[in-house]
């Protein structure tokens, strides 16, 4: 028939069908990032110094600015997820809900594309 308790299927509790993904996907950019910024911290130790032309040179080598690029995606989407679940939870009216929803995703995806602009343009020895 169903899962649960007769009371719960009443009240509608029970399994809402999502959010697994959701659980899954902030893991994995976490561990993305545990990797990520451990590639970034030993990179940056290994230099011989922390001038702007050594930095740009090294960013400029494809690894590293993929590494960067990827570094920078993970973290956004990450911060997203995770600002999402606080939203749901805090946010109860729908016009509020969405105007927050709204913002959180043009920060992220505004704030990643210029990360990764920013990444490319030292990679492809853009104006300093």
């Amino acid at each position: 028939m169903g899962n649960g308790t007769p009371i719960g299927r009443v009240r509608g509790l029970g399994s809402a069908k999502s959010g697994t993904d959701h659980w899954l996907v902030q893991r994995f950019t976490a561990v993305g990032n545990l990797l990520l910024v451990g590639f970034f911290v030993v990179s940056i130790l290994l230099l011989p110094d922390l001038s702007y032309g050594t930095v740009s040179e090294w960013i400029a080598r494809p690894v590293p600015a993929t590494a960067m690029a990827l570094l920078v995606l993970s973290v956004f989407w990450h911060a997203r997820l995770g600002l999402q679940v606080m939203i749901e939870d805090y946010v109860h009216e729908s016009g509020n809900y969405f105007a927050a929803i709204t913002a959180l995703n043009l920060a992220a995806f505004g704030g990643a594309a210029f990360g990764v602009f920013s990444i490319l343009r030292l990679a492809f020895g853009g104006a300093a």
